[in-house]
């Protein structure tokens, strides 16, 4: 059997790994129109800031490692058509111009994203940058040692993490988001004043509710939006990605935006074409749909699913909750799940609480507070979600609400659960078990 993959990313190098390992007989040709593969594209900030000393570090694999496993990588490679009723593709060699065909007897889409590009004046300026790979790694390390200021659109993880980033390099830092918060889709206004504020009290410029209208400018670029003008020497987009999959349209099933759908064996509507990674739709089990949440979590995951499944299926996809956090200036932020504001615009019947309350007893030397929330289904009880933030790491403990979502525990399961007790570590009721129980306890009062 002939397998073709095409793109090798995160779901990409993951799903060669595991084709060769669990199948070493399998055939699999790789096309990948880049000269790298396994980039980490989510320690681009990281770098920028200094904490990465390298971008060389933010490759987990390389072609050499993936030939070592019998891949046939054929690097700087594009394919400019798949036609799925024949099973074959169109190849142009990038270094050559030499186009010829190949053919497969399965396919494996993992294409990823590509950065959401607003059709707006000015978008082809020459000081207006993407955060996506490793050339924009490159290009923005090297300029944070030539410019001043920097405004960043957009205020998702990737847009908040490089203006920390740039700040630490001492610039003056803008940070513009349409929506009224910072860190809209992961975190409630609790959550998200809190990480406004540590910006602003570092010398970060916050603006939301502005919706940018153009660039203009050579030296200098000034952005226009909706409500008043900024200036820098450099702009960043980062206002999110899209799925990268002409290839296949109207070929496979598809989301409106171009998701790609798949079953739970990561096959697509056509048996012979696997898809995972960003190019592809997530089944998210707090609303039990297919949504598109590009997390480098969901595409190794998927990734490894399709090496299971390639030749027959054997191990089915068990969604995702879509966890998520990062750490800003000290601080961490943890999620897991839907927020009030997603279960609000999804029209779904829900309860939430947030308290605050100490990880550990207070007569310990040190202590910290940590901010919480859950949100539940009002009728069954269902968990939908969590957002957590402290000083202390809490990142373990979104992944516990993610595995009790998984296994559709109630806020009365979680507020009772078996957790250790050591004062090290926690109190005799883990602060998890404290959020459950003022869930169960507000819950009651409702009924």
């Amino acid at each position: 059997m002939k397998v073709i993959v095409v793109g090798s990313t995160h779901a990409g190098t993951t799903a060669i790994k595991e084709i060769k390992t669990q199948t070493p007989d399998v055939e699999v040709v790789v096309y990948e129109r880049n000269d790298n593969v396994s980039f980490l594209s989510c320690g681009i900030a990281l770098y920028v800031q200094g904490e990465v000393k390298h971008a060389d570090e933010l490759f987990y694999s390389d072609p050499e490692k993936l030939a070592a496993l019998g891949a046939d990588l054929r690097m700087q490679h594009e394919i400019l058509a798949i036609d799925s009723t024949n099973k074959t593709v169109q190849v142009r060699n990038l270094l050559t111009g030499d186009e010829f065909e190949d053919n497969y007897d399965k396919l494996v889409m993992t294409t990823g994203s590509v950065p959401v590009k607003p059709n707006i004046p000015g978008i082809d300026n020459p000081n207006l940058y993407f955060c996506k790979n490793y050339h924009d790694a490159q290009v923005l390390f090297e300029k944070t040692e030539h410019i001043n200021s920097v405004i960043i659109i957009g205020a998702g993880y990737i847009g908040v993490e490089l203006a920390e980033a740039f700040q630490a390099h001492n610039k003056e830092v803008t940070i513009i988001d349409g929506m009224p918060t910072i860190m809209n889709k992961y975190f409630d206004e609790p959550y998200t004043q809190r990480a406004t504020d540590l910006f602003e009290s570092n010398g970060i410029k916050v603006v939301t509710g502005e919706l940018v209208q153009g660039f203009t400018g050579q030296n200098q670029v000034t952005v226009t939006t909706d409500k008043q003008v900024h200036q820098a020497d450099i702009v960043i987009l980062a206002i999110g990605f899209k799925p990268n999959t002409a290839l296949l349209k109207d070929q496979v099933k598809m989301l409106p935006n171009g998701a790609i759908v798949t079953n739970e064996y990561m096959q697509t509507s056509n048996a012979d074409i696997y898809a995972a990674g960003d190019s592809t739709a997530v089944y998210y089990n707090p609303t039990q749909s297919y949504e598109y949440i590009p997390l480098a979590t969901n595409a190794i995951r998927q990734g490894k699913l399709v090496g299971q499944n390639i030749v027959e299926n054997k191990v089915k996809y068990m969604g995702t909750q879509a966890s998520s956090g990062l750490q800003l200036f000290g601080m961490n932020f943890v999620a897991s799940g839907l927020t009030t504001s997603a279960a609000k615009a999804r029209g779904l019947n829900f309860e939430a609480i947030t308290i605050e309350d100490n990880f550990r007893p207070e007569f310990m030397t040190t202590t910290a507070p940590v901010l919480m929330t859950l949100v539940w289904e009002k009728a069954s009880h269902k968990i939908l979600g969590v957002q957590l933030s402290s000083t202390h790491d809490i990142s373990a403990a979104a992944n516990g609400v993610s595995i009790a979502m998984q296994a559709d525990f109630t806020i009365d399961q979680l507020a009772m659960v078996d957790m250790l007790f050591q004062p090290w570590f926690d109190r005799p009721f883990n602060y998890l078990n404290i959020l459950a129980q003022a869930a169960v306890e507000k819950a009651s009062t409702h009924n």
